[in-house]
């Protein structure tokens, strides 16, 4: 079982200080729309890694690549913006404390601005990233543990207002990739109770806030 602090959207009061250290968590997971300084605060505090993916109100993470310890972007050496600490996992496989995390960022488009998709292109994204987790299986075996995105599945947790609506290809996602876990952000619950769901076998989680989740 890993331990994981996962975080979205919302800031947590006090959770960068050193009393987030009482979680006891392997792995920090940010499924978007957080002030990249929050994250590596968190990152930097509980001196753990961190998986993200970025949110319709971060900017752009696309294109950057590491080569040998220096950023890179369309081939020329560069800073990179996003939080200390992190891997962006958006449409790629990671593995971070034992877990094998495949990630999917954004939401359904309804303004111009990054990350945000509209269906058939997130289709397309979540095809190729079944592609990519598949030949990762077939060099060592390993399945996806985690599916980390920002926007839930349609009529898991959604709303009907255009921005909140989830994406209906996830549920073809989870159905090629099976995780055990499904985390993800933007929907704010606003004081309301937010119960986990289930997509088949796969836990789907909202963690706007804050959750502590075990895998």
């Amino acid at each position: 079982m890993v331990r994981t602090l996962a975080v979205s959207d919302e800031e947590v009061a006090g959770l960068r200080t050193a009393a987030a250290r009482r979680y006891d968590v392997a792995l920090v997971l940010g499924a978007g729309d957080l002030p990249f300084d929050y994250l590596a605060d968190l990152a930097n505090t509980l001196d753990r890694p961190g998986v993200m993916v970025p949110g319709n109100h971060d900017q752009d993470l696309s294109g950057f690549s590491q080569r040998r310890g220096l950023w890179m972007r369309a081939g020329h050496p560069c800073d990179w913006p996003g939080p200390a600490g992190f891997e962006n996992a958006d449409l790629r496989v990671v593995d971070v404390a034992t877990l094998r995390i495949a990630g999917l960022g954004g939401c359904l488009r309804y303004r111009p601005g990054p990350n945000q998709w509209s269906e058939a292109e997130q289709a397309r994204r979540g095809r190729r990233l079944v592609r990519i987790a598949r030949r990762a299986r077939r060099k060592d075996g390993r399945a996806v543990d985690v599916l980390l995105t920002h926007a839930p599945p349609r009529h898991c947790g959604d709303r009907e207002d255009g921005p909140h609506r989830g994406f209906e290809c996830l549920h073809a996602l989870v159905e090629a990739l099976r995780p055990r876990l499904l985390v993800h952000g933007h929907i704010h619950p606003h004081g309301e109770p937010v119960p986990d769901r289930m997509l088949g076998s796969t836990r789907v989680v909202n963690v706007v806030g804050r959750k502590v989740v075990d895998v």
